[in-house]
């Protein structure tokens, strides 16, 4: 996330001619102001979205290890979104693979994945957030988020994602790429 700091000094002259200096910084952070993203889609409304959520394995990642190319787009889309990984880290390397682009790692702490990844959904406002995903513990996540995008991929989806989804996708390239032409999203979503 980007921190905005300033400095802002004000100067008053009070009755009877003393001066006093007040000197007041603030902080503010954009990202939770504005969206970032601003999709206006025909027949369905406006898309404000500020949180990109990624499940890793089958979706980021095959067998444990980054799918090529991903790291380039993702750290294209850091500059718009905030960029989640979420994930059981099945082979235990999505800290060590995904450390070359700006992201926050959550890995899930109960058995029950499918609802874990529901709540985060809802923890960043499911309404300013794309959740992009391919297994069956990703269909809440992608029901749940403004925008859900499932991934065929090399691992394919499970069917109950696939119904849950919004947009449907050969693999992780033509989703991000959604995202960075966002006019795309407007043309295969609008009524």
């Amino acid at each position: 996330m980007i921190n905005y700091h300033t400095t802002l000094q004000l100067t008053c002259i009070l009755y009877g001619g003393a001066l006093y200096q007040y000197t007041m910084h603030i902080m503010w952070n954009i990202r939770e102001v504005i969206p970032l993203i601003v999709i206006d889609i025909p027949g369905r409304g406006e898309l404000n979205l500020q949180h990109l959520v990624l499940d890793y394995n089958g979706t980021i990642a095959f067998d444990g290890s980054l799918i090529k190319g991903v790291e380039e787009e993702l750290n294209q889309l850091a500059a718009e979104l905030n960029i989640y990984v979420i994930t059981a880290d099945t082979f235990g390397t999505v800290r060590q693979k995904c450390k070359k682009f700006q992201c926050e790692i959550k890995v899930l702490n109960n058995s029950n994945g499918t609802l874990e990844k529901e709540q985060f959904i809802d923890s960043l406002g499911a309404a300013n957030v794309v959740a992009i995903g391919n297994g069956a513990n990703d269909s809440l996540m992608l029901k749940k988020a403004a925008l859900g995008i499932v991934v065929i991929g090399g691992e394919g989806a499970a069917q109950i994602t696939v119904k849950e989804a919004d947009i449907v996708v050969n693999n992780i390239h033509d989703a991000l790429e959604l995202l960075l032409n966002k006019i795309r999203i407007k043309a295969t979503l609008r009524s």
